[in-house]
């Protein structure tokens, strides 16, 4: 326990003072560098709408570093394997329960293994969707309909989907929605500025529940 209280400090002094955020590097050979240009972006966005004072270029950490706990939000992206071995999966439980937040997007075909990999992280909870109503939505930005739709892939609705550590979310897995491609430069994709703007605002909204919550 005089472990984990630690990490909380740490946590809590990161939130406080210097706001870095990562994207987790993981193993398994998916692209866990795509949309390169989509957390700077949401940076900026979060910087000049919300007060928040985020080093404009996020960190990359590795799923098993001890470095993990220095920040307060950790996106993680991707189109195909995911693969966390025993200490990745321990460190990256560690991280959520001490006060840390994992935001999963999933940039397509990143589903099947993710909700695996997840297992050895938490063993004994599943994913759950989150309701609408959720302090989520409502946080900087309201989506009274829940999570919004990026892009389109299958057809499928856009879901949310998390994890509960208590009753704090402590991880969040974005499905059908691809909140990432709408961060992305607006080249990239070729997205309207509404689409962008609420992918935006929901990015924002994730932001500041991790860092308030």
């Amino acid at each position: 326990m005089k472990h984990l209280a630690f990490i909380s400090l740490c946590m809590l002094s990161s939130v406080l003072f210097s706001q870095n955020i990562a994207v987790l590097k993981y193993q398994g050979g998916g692209d866990w560098y795509g949309n390169p240009t989509a957390l700077p972006n949401l940076i900026k966005f979060c910087n000049n709408n919300i007060k928040t004072k985020i080093n404009l270029k996020p960190e990359t950490v590795e799923a098993g570093s001890p470095d993990i706990f220095q920040y307060p939000f950790i996106h993680m992206t991707g189109h195909g394997n995911v693969f966390f071995n025993e200490d990745d999966a321990t460190n990256l439980r560690n991280y959520l329960v001490s006060g840390g937040f994992l935001h999963i997007d999933d940039n397509y075909g990143m589903k099947p293994y993710i909700t695996e990999e997840l297992k050895k992280v938490f063993p004994n909870t599943e994913l759950v969707e989150i309701p609408a109503n959720h302090k989520i939505f409502n946080t900087a930005y309201s989506f009274p309909d829940g999570l919004p739709k990026i892009h389109e892939h299958d057809g499928k609705r856009p879901q949310a989907m998390g994890i509960f550590f208590e009753t704090r979310l402590v991880l969040l897995f974005t499905f059908e929605s691809d909140l990432g491609d709408g961060w992305e430069d607006q080249v990239v994709h070729n997205d309207t500025e509404d689409v962008r703007e609420k992918a935006l605002k929901m990015g924002a909204n994730i932001i500041k529940y991790a860092f308030e919550n």
